[in-house]
């Protein structure tokens, strides 16, 4: 029988991983291998905002069914993550998720292990140097962030939901609702200042700046800042197993 592409993948070492990427307007998703390369076309998909969280992971079966044959899944969620368990989802519409077991129920679903962490989180798994304490802001929905030492994720933080100015939030301040409502000019304005409020907070040596809308910023953020493309959201999904 000839040796099929996937049995020469795993004959080698390498895993393919699904990644998706959970967004507050898109649902993306993509297999990857070790190194976060990609091995497909993404798909992408409207997210199911409002809908239930079992609904939510069946949507995310039917979006991945197309891409083919993966070993494991990872997941990047808008949400504060413990354990596999949704702790926050601000930007989904559905209050059942606070508490939901959505690891196990993805991974009894799929049939396969799963691994799930904030979006932002595993996003900067993608583009980090792994030197020194590096931190990754996302400009979607809302505002991600995730932090980094040495190449090693920190406890995850809701940045996105503290205050910030003006009594808004940071998602409130910056979020796409914010760039519609205010304009790109006056938006960019705002992102300058979140980014020099993150740089006093945490004192980063190199910041990384990914989501949908960082493809906006077209101005220097300094030298300590690095625009990255919004697919690091699944090419971070092979960073998610490396222990």
């Amino acid at each position: 029988m000839a040796e099929t592409q996937s049995s020469r993948i795993r004959a080698i070492g390498r895993l393919r991983t699904l990644a998706i990427d959970v967004g507050g307007t898109h649902l993306k998703a993509a297999l990857v291998d070790d190194g976060g390369r990609f091995l497909a076309k993404p798909v992408r998909v409207n997210t199911p905002v409002g809908s239930s969280p079992r609904a939510f992971v069946k949507t995310l079966a039917e979006l991945a069914a197309p891409l083919g044959d993966y070993d494991r899944v990872s997941v990047g969620f808008p949400g504060a993550i413990r354990q596999g368990r949704v702790l926050t989802a601000p930007n989904l519409g559905n209050k059942g998720w606070v508490g939901f077991e959505l690891e196990a129920a993805l991974a009894k679903h799929l049939r396969k292990p799963v691994r799930i962490a904030n979006d932002a989180d595993m996003q900067g798994l993608a583009v980090i140097s792994g030197k020194g304490l590096e931190m990754i802001i996302t400009l979607g929905t809302g505002f991600g962030t995730g932090v980094y030492v040495d190449g090693h994720l920190a406890p995850h933080l809701e940045l996105g939901r503290h205050p910030f100015r003006k009594g808004m939030s940071y998602d409130e301040y910056v979020g796409n609702a914010a760039r519609k409502r205010v304009g790109n000019r006056k938006w960019k304005k705002r992102v300058t200042r979140a980014i020099t409020q993150v740089r006093r907070l945490v004192n980063f040596d190199h910041l990384y700046v990914g989501g949908g809308n960082a493809k906006k910023i077209d101005f220097d953020p300094g030298p300590d800042v690095t625009i990255v493309p919004n697919t690091a959201g699944m090419a971070g999904g092979a960073g998610l197993w490396k222990d």
